[in-house]
């Protein structure tokens, strides 16, 4: 696809990337098939083509609208498209420019401004774990939408704490520690049960995700600056093998902290090494099917299984869990149709887009039962906070990430 770029864009590193992604754009179509808010609007404006359209449009001059802003918006971003398409289209990188681009130019709604802002300095903030307290006192109280966003009370259990020779970094996450902080403690027991030593930098916080896709970019960029200089002595003393993240949606955006950072003379060099150590946790799995064997007692009954977005688009990381959890004597069955599809929860999307969202969520819980015809699973499983957290919202069924699982089968 060529495009001229208005001059405003002409040499800019964001005008620059956008050209060259839509250099290889041909305009298939294939995404279309693919995009979960196409197949619920049926809008080629609402798909990754019609998108990028708008895209292109607003780079090479045209002003953009309040009604290209909610197309914008109401993009996942699961990335699915990227998956589909066959000219290896980088869409994600495009409409974060795209997005950027039209918020400086389209002005807010008061209300959505506000929803924004609260999201963005609220999640990441040190205030969160108080706030969720409190959102517990009176969650019955709540109104349903933001009851389901505060999950019961958990019990994280021990944290270990012998020393081994092989040691990892985790990043906790910023509402990760607060909402659900068994996983947590779940990844640590596992992997000291395989030999090996979970570290967390006390400095470490959010992975910068909330703000990056919510177009503070200069938020975003501030906090994986944060991230990098608290893992940094860890990793040039080479005390650490892998930066592990037990949330995919953590996990793909630490794995682009290269990519994102890449101009910056400072942290350039730093960013791509960062990236390069980037793990998601199930790709340790293949070393500790052997170390854990003997001590696992799988349950009986199968789980279903909901691949993130984050993990099989974002990574490309697909048949892993699966895979290796069935090595350790475990049944995860994903949804015979529409395992590739996103559930709905998308980061702070199923608070700003809560209709879609759910439309999305029923979808998918819809599809996951439909592999489980005689007889209910005995878990719902995912690799992400948010995914388990909306999935959570509209089943009966307990949702738990597979670490917690794999950590209730060690004897």
């Amino acid at each position: 696809m060529q495009t001229q770029l208005a001059p405003q864009y002409q040499g800019t590193p964001e005008g620059q990337e956008a050209e060259a992604i839509l250099r290889k754009c041909v305009h298939c179509g294939f995404c279309t098939a693919t995009c979960p808010t196409y197949q619920i609007l049926g809008d080629e404006l609402d798909g990754p083509r019609g998108r990028i359209y708008l895209i292109k449009q607003v780079l090479e001059g045209a002003a953009p609208t309040r009604a290209t802003q909610e197309h914008l918006d109401r993009c996942l971003t699961c990335r699915n498209c990227e998956s589909t398409c066959p000219s290896g289209v980088q869409y994600g990188h495009l409409v974060d420019i795209g997005r950027k681009i039209v918020e400086e130019q389209v002005p807010r709604p008061l209300g959505e401004r506000a929803t924004r802002w609260a999201l963005k300095e609220g999640l990441p903030s040190p205030l969160f774990g108080p706030a969720m307290a409190v959102g517990r006192a009176v969650r019955g109280l709540l109104p349903e939408r933001l009851r389901e966003k505060v999950p019961p009370q958990q019990d994280a259990g021990a944290w270990p704490t012998r020393t081994h020779a092989r040691k990892v970094l985790m990043l906790a996450g910023c509402v990760q520690p607060a909402m659900a902080p068994n996983i947590n403690a779940a990844t640590a027991r596992v992997l000291d049960a395989a030999g090996i030593q979970t570290v967390v930098a006390a400095k470490a916080g959010c992975c910068g995700a909330v703000k990056f896709h919510l177009n503070d970019q200069d938020g975003g960029k501030a906090e994986m600056r944060a991230n990098i200089d608290a893992w940094w002595p860890h990793v040039e003393s080479g005390e650490v093998e892998a930066i592990v993240m037990n949330a995919s949606g953590c996990g793909v955006t630490v794995k682009e902290y290269g990519h994102i950072l890449r101009g910056d003379p400072q942290y350039a060099e730093k960013a791509a090494r960062i990236s390069a150590l980037t793990r998601d946790l199930s790709e340790l799995l293949p070393d500790l099917v052997e170390p854990l064997r003997a001590r696992v007692k799988p349950a009986a009954a199968p789980f279903a299984y909901h691949p993130p977005c984050t993990l099989q688009h974002g990574q490309k990381l697909r048949g892993g869990v699966e895979r290796h959890m069935q090595a350790l004597g475990f049944t995860l069955r994903t949804a015979r149709t529409e395992s590739h599809l996103c559930c709905g929860s998308a980061g702070t999307y199923s608070v700003l887009n809560p209709v879609l969202s759910h439309q999305l969520r029923d979808r998918k819980l819809g599809a996951l039962g439909e592999a489980f015809a005689d007889a209910p699973p005995a878990a719902i499983l995912s690799a992400n906070m948010g995914c388990i957290t909306h999935l959570q919202s509209g089943t009966g069924l307990p949702v738990k990430h597979w670490v917690e699982v794999l950590d209730e089968a060690l004897a």
